[in-house]
């Protein structure tokens, strides 16, 4: 739309003056970076899993032996360590390669999305994702039996249905986290601002 500036002529009469620049409605906002607060603490919430992976692991190769099933709860909830090429539930174990591409992918991406989050909820929830996903990839690159075919430890049996690890916790509790802020509506970054906002900001009103 195009602005009306009202100018006195030299013959006293009033003239309209078209200034395009006066009317051109400010541009939208472009997605704006994540606070710094939300950052440090998205990454920091990375690190802790990623520390709490693999001490955990590292203790379970200290003081577990292979197949050894402990007791923690009954048979509800016990330690037995394994080794698994596969994903989680012992799914895809003769594609390891593929997984560690998948992982490597996943890294990226949340890393690239969590600069624009400004939502604290979506903040935790990508950094549990980010640490399970970056210590994961590194069990498959740099584990036996070799570089991107490293076996992911697991030492936490769930009643037998499936043997897990502290970054399979932080990756589970990051998804559902996701889903549930969701559904209330939580978004990760605030919506720009539509053309039609803008004019409406920018409209001149009259009173007659």
């Amino acid at each position: 739309m195009t602005a009306v500036v009202a100018a006195t002529g030299k013959n006293g009469l009033m003239t309209e003056n078209l200034d395009p620049a006066a009317a051109t409605p400010a541009p939208a906002p472009t997605a704006t970076r994540a606070p710094r607060r939300l950052l440090v603490g998205l990454f920091a919430l990375a690190a802790f899993v990623i520390a709490a992976d693999q001490l955990s692991k590292w203790w379970a190769e200290a003081n577990l032996s292979g197949g050894e099933n402990i007791p923690i709860i009954g048979d509800l909830l016990s330690f037995q360590l394994v080794y698994n090429p596969g994903a989680a539930f012992s799914l895809a174990e003769e594609f390891t390669w593929v997984l560690t591409i998948i992982a490597a992918i996943a890294v990226v991406a949340i890393t690239w999305y969590a600069w624009t989050v400004q939502s604290r909820a979506w903040a935790v929830a990508l950094g549990m994702l980010l640490g399970g996903a970056i210590t994961h990839l590194g069990d498959r690159l740099f584990r036996d039996p070799g570089f991107a075919r490293g076996h992911v430890v697991d030492f936490i049996n769930y009643n037998g249905y499936f043997i897990g690890n502290i970054a399979d916790i932080a990756l589970v509790g990051g998804a559902i986290m996701i889903v549930i802020i969701s559904i209330m509506g939580i978004a990760a970054k605030p919506e720009p601002a539509t053309t039609g906002d803008a004019d409406a900001a920018t409209t001149p009103t009259t009173t007659g």
